[in-house]
């Protein structure tokens, strides 16, 4: 998210994101809503690559600069022990009607969800407001990150128009009612699933599109090779309750679950723009 706990060192984007047991020896400055990631049906956590003190999250258009970025970034650091990493790429990456899009592991175009990326929009969705947490909370925003993986294998089976009423649009991102993907389908129309089945995954994940779950969007597909690929689910919000968990507990049992396995992640709370986080720190 611009602004929000990022900096820029050359050609990357370095975002930082505190998880909850960062806060174990100063709990009065623990942003309210932040706790460790809970398991949630279906998933099955490796307790080594999940949560962490502090998320250290970069980005570049170059793997040389971002690797050199880590490498220096660990050197400077030598008391940190690096809990785990992983590395995303976004295929087909493309701005289109004022969203971030991108080709997932699944073949299909994603991005289509969040909201326009005008400021005013985005903040709306993310940026905490100063009611009920530490003054130096205020302005930034809670990160949501899922590792998980896909069963390509066994979706590649399937034919592309059974893919489809699975997720609940085309692959170019059209939906099932003919709708352009950048514009609202009409669910009201369709009540009993004929034409976008009642379980898909984006008619379970925002049942009403028009009011859009109160987050924003900003993942990337993973490759580690021996099978073991899927996609880096970030997404940020101001409360994680009203965002993300509200989201994944409506798509419990969803068809697509059969598919996906998510195996680590973390919650992690964003600072806000400026160092005035860092001085709350200091004098506590």
């Amino acid at each position: 998210m611009k602004g929000i706990g990022r900096a820029r060192v050359g050609g990357v984007s370095v975002n930082l994101g505190l998880g909850s047991s960062f806060f174990s020896k100063v709990r009065t400055l623990r942003p309210y809503r932040l706790k460790p990631m809970p398991s949630f049906p279906g998933d099955l956590l490796d307790e080594s690559q999940t949560h962490g003190d502090v998320l250290i999250y970069m980005e570049s258009e170059s793997v040389n600069d971002l690797e050199d970025a880590a490498r220096r970034l660990l050197s400077v650091l030598p008391a940190w022990r690096q809990r785990w990493r992983i590395g995303g790429f976004r295929k087909e990456n493309r701005a289109q009607g004022g969203k971030w899009l991108a080709r997932n592991p699944f073949h299909f175009t994603e991005g289509f969800g969040s909201p326009d990326t005008e400021r005013e929009v985005v903040d709306r969705a993310v940026v905490v407001p100063g009611q009920g947490e530490p003054v130096w909370a205020e302005g930034g925003s809670y990160q949501v990150i899922r590792i998980v993986r896909f069963a390509t294998d066994l979706w590649d089976r399937d034919s592309v128009e059974e893919q489809e009423r699975i997720i609940g649009r085309r692959r170019e991102g059209r939906w099932l009612d003919g709708t352009p993907g950048e514009e609202q389908p009409n669910f009201a129309a369709d009540p009993h699933g004929r034409v976008t089945p009642l379980d898909s995954h984006v008619r379970l994940a925002a049942p009403d599109r028009r009011n859009p779950p109160p987050l924003v969007r900003r993942s990337y597909s993973y490759d580690r090779g021996d099978g073991d690929s899927g996609l880096i689910f970030s997404c940020f919000q101001r409360d994680l309750v009203q965002g993300f968990e509200t989201v994944q507990r409506r798509l419990e049992g969803e068809t697509l679950s059969k598919y996906v396995l998510t195996t680590g992640g973390g919650y992690f709370f964003v600072p806000p723009p400026g160092d005035g986080w860092a001085e709350a720190f200091l004098r506590s």
